[in-house]
């Protein structure tokens, strides 16, 4: 399409209807209608396109695999809080923990066990956490940014065992292939992750807000901040919330489906990186497909917990009719993914990648490149709210400009994962920001200006860092 720039207007229209109506789901909706209409100019036609985009989603194999991830944990999370899992392991965690530092600090303790996918983290640890914050009176914006700083800020830069490492090998490959470099990916990728700036400083900011300023007494989180009401009426759901408050506290209803879920997803990333070739560990969990990996292990967790709670004497029907209840408390969050999935292939029909491409040219300066495709791509990755989209879109660029201007190759790359780490960590797009803002119950585009202006000033620090290390240091 020869008028690129309308590839703009539904991510404006995302962005600008959110901020207004402070939900997400009407913009996106909106959003994915008017760039269908642009791409098929007739009423009935971009309507047809509208539907053709979702579905394509929905046949896309690794979209389906984190949808039946999200809701078969939830399902699991269900099925611990009607046991007294949850509940059981709270109390007893709760005697100690006394001060929101520990709290916090123990979201950080959690990152050994959990740091396989983001996605996974926020989900294993959101329901404990939050039900430790009530009595310690701390802002659900505070635990929530250093789930999510602890989180995107540390998978990003480890080498092996991620969900990542894949992909952004993969990624470098294919541009170390085409600009027929001398170079090793692998090696290329593990160069970049010191210049991954804004991961690491906000990895920083985030130690800091936890074991320094958590030091100083929180102010009480007022209504807008402390509710549970931002998305429904009082009434709804108040049979099942008084349900489960009295259950029988059984922490062991925690514990063993916990462990057993992360035993497994080491043991099956393992087995399935070593099908793959891999000959050791380390190589196992780079070449697995953690995707499937986790949508595995948790279909078996579910089996063995569900045997489990019968042995002990759980209510068959309270189990299955909380794992339903569990799977359906996360529909939104899976609703609002495939939304932003759609309108991603929407904007790509519309020329987006090309787009930001002729816009750039190559007349930049070589030192200047990483910090432009840093702020370039953190632009777009606010819009789409995607690591993977942004590292999609702008690895081809980045590494087209690097070796056109002679540019840090390793920078350069460094660049573009810290963009996309941007994204996910800001946007109210994104799939970290719209799971912790649903587990922990806060308004998703209050959340994300709060976590936005922290971000802002990591991204601050970053363009200087790149600009500095541009002139002097590389």
């Amino acid at each position: 399409m020869d008028q690129a720039w309308l590839s703009l207007i539904p991510f404006l229209i995302v962005i600008g209807m959110s901020i207004w109506l402070k939900k997400i789901l009407p913009g996106l909706v909106l959003g994915i209608l008017a760039g269908s209409f642009i791409v098929e100019m007739e009423l009935l036609a971009g309507t047809q396109q509208a539907v053709q985009y979702i579905v394509t989603t929905l046949s896309d194999e690794t979209n389906i695999k984190i949808i039946g991830f999200l809701y078969l944990f939830g399902g699991l999370i269900g099925m611990m809080t009607i046991s007294g899992g949850i509940k059981g392991f709270s109390e007893w965690i709760g005697t100690k923990i006394s001060s929101q530092r520990g709290l916090l600090g123990l979201i950080w303790l959690t990152l050994p066990f959990t740091f396989m996918m983001p996605m996974f983290r926020i989900m294993m640890i959101g329901p404990v956490v939050k039900s430790l914050m009530g009595k310690l009176k701390i802002s659900k914006e505070k635990v929530g940014f250093t789930m999510d700083v602890s989180t995107a800020s540390t998978i990003v830069l480890l080498p092996v065992a991620t969900a990542f490492v894949g992909f952004m090998v993969s990624l470098v490959t294919a541009g170390v292939q085409e600009h027929d470099l001398d170079l090793a990916p692998y090696s290329v990728f593990l160069q970049s992750i010191p210049f991954n700036f804004f991961a690491i400083t906000m990895l920083i900011l985030g130690l800091i807000r936890t074991f320094w300023t958590s030091k100083k007494k929180e102010v009480e989180p007022t209504e807008k901040e402390g509710n549970d009401k931002q998305d429904g009426h009082p009434y709804h759901r108040m049979g099942i919330k008084k349900e489960l408050s009295g259950v029988k506290a059984q922490p062991w209803n925690l514990i063993i489906p916990l462990f057993l879920l992360l035993g497994l997803s080491l043991f099956l990333l393992w087995q399935d990186g070593r099908d793959k070739g891999a000959e050791t560990v380390f190589d196992a969990f780079s070449k697995a497909d953690a995707t499937f990996v986790m949508l595995l292990a948790v279909f078996i967790t579910l089996i063995l917990t569900f045997i489990f709670y019968i042995v002990r004497r759980q209510a068959l029907d309270e189990t299955l009719f909380h794992f339903f209840d569990g799977g359906n408390q996360l529909m939104q969050a899976i609703i609002l993914l495939v939304l932003v999935w759609a309108l991603s292939l929407t904007a790509e029909d519309l020329g987006f990648s090309e787009f930001i491409s002729s816009t750039l040219g190559d007349f930049l300066p070589a030192f200047s490149v990483p910090a432009i495709i840093f702020l370039l791509g953190s632009v777009v990755g606010y819009f789409i709210g995607s690591s993977w989209g942004v590292w999609g879109l702008f690895m081809p660029l980045g590494m087209t400009l690097a070796t056109a201007t002679d540019a840090s190759i390793a920078m350069t790359v460094g660049a573009v994962f810290a963009s996309g780490s941007f994204g996910a960590m800001t946007s109210p797009l994104g799939d970290t920001t719209i799971t912790t803002a649903s587990i922990l119950e806060m308004p998703l585009v209050d959340y994300a200006r709060y976590k936005l202006k922290i971000s802002a000033i990591g991204a601050g620090i970053s363009v200087v860092l790149y600009i500095l290390f541009g002139l002097f240091f590389v």
